[in-house]
């Protein structure tokens, strides 16, 4: 009913005006180093927050090598379409969608798994890929009867997502990419590397408050100021340590692999390129790469004065583009 969405509408603006001002006040903190369960009652809040939102988490075991961890409806709506929402190397499912989930949750039934070695999804095997995490997001939505969805990927999250629809055409409806330079070049690779200027896997495997910062300030148009080193180390703590080895190895593999566009699959689906004007992790010409390669089925959408993370720093403006394109109308 319509007083039911405006209530859980009015519920999320709220929710973001106390984080606003609870990031305001842990901002002065920067000098404090004794407050280690700042991060973990964070992460608690995220878990309500989704349950608030209609998901439960589910755990799927694939086999005896491999375990999916997953955010899914409590109660299927057969009305809603279907959307598989894929996160990257920032974070686990709750933290990089933390914004996106509410909105997007009251148009479709949605599924947030972890990847494998993030949150609570493990894999004792060997394969490092992104075909491999595709498979294990696919086989799960399968052992849970999901036949048909859409699915959208942000930065690794896109890497995964564009397997997803060449390995399930029948399955994957629609595919929406944002910030995700899929279609490259080994020199452009290494030229995007050198911008950097530091080690790509300090980065996006940060063990040190500073590499964290390095991360957050190169994701965004707009630098985040005061962010203190104790929140920074218990973040670190909480998402990277565990299976910090493979994370690593699945950096590597990303990296030593051939960047080869002629390789690349063609997608059946539709497909919506989303990406930030101001990135500097991937340039937006990769944008206009990864339509070139996909045709005429693709679009693209600029945001104008946004960085790498589009999700953080303009997430109404995503998922309004995320909702119009599912649905099938036009802005």
């Amino acid at each position: 009913m319509d007083y039911v969405r405006h209530f859980r509408s009015l519920c999320f603006y709220y929710l973001a005006i106390a984080a606003t001002v609870y990031w305001k006040a842990v901002s002065g903190l920067s000098s404090m180093n004794w407050f280690p369960g700042l991060v973990t009652l964070s992460d608690r809040a995220l878990s309500k927050y989704f349950q608030y939102c209609g998901l439960s988490p589910c755990t799927v075991d694939l086999d005896d090598q491999t375990v999916m961890h997953f955010w899914v409806p409590k109660h299927r709506r057969f009305d809603k379409p279907s959307l598989v929402m894929v996160h990257g190397y920032g974070g686990n499912s709750r933290w990089q969608f933390c914004t996106m989930i509410g909105p997007l949750s009251q148009s479709f039934d949605v599924y947030v798994p972890d990847l494998v070695f993030f949150g609570k999804s493990f894999s004792k095997r060997s394969d490092r890929t992104d075909v491999f995490q595709a498979k294990c997001i696919g086989e799960g939505l399968r052992r849970m009867g999901l036949k048909r969805f859409s699915v959208f990927g942000i930065s690794y999250g896109g890497f995964v997502a564009y397997r997803m629809a060449d390995l399930y055409q029948e399955e994957v409806e629609k595919v929406v990419l944002s910030s995700s330079a899929i279609c490259r070049t080994d020199d452009q690779v290494k030229e995007e590397l050198q911008k950097l200027g530091r080690d790509v896997i300090e980065i996006l495997v940060p063990a040190q408050p500073d590499d964290l910062r390095f991360l957050f300030n190169r994701s965004m148009s707009r630098p985040w100021k005061g962010i203190p080193d104790f929140f920074l180390r218990n973040y670190i703590n909480m998402i990277y340590k565990d299976h910090r080895t493979e994370k690593i190895e699945l950096v590597e593999h990303v990296l030593a692999s051939k960047a080869d566009t002629d390789l690349l699959p063609v997608l059946n689906q539709e497909t919506l390129i989303i990406w930030g004007d101001q990135d500097i992790i991937f340039s937006p010409y990769f944008a206009s790469q990864l339509q070139s390669h996909l045709g005429p089925k693709s679009k693209i959408e600029m945001i104008k004065d946004v960085g790498h993370a589009t999700n953080i720093e303009s997430p109404a403006q995503l998922n309004n583009l995320i909702k119009s394109f599912l649905s099938g109308s036009s802005n």
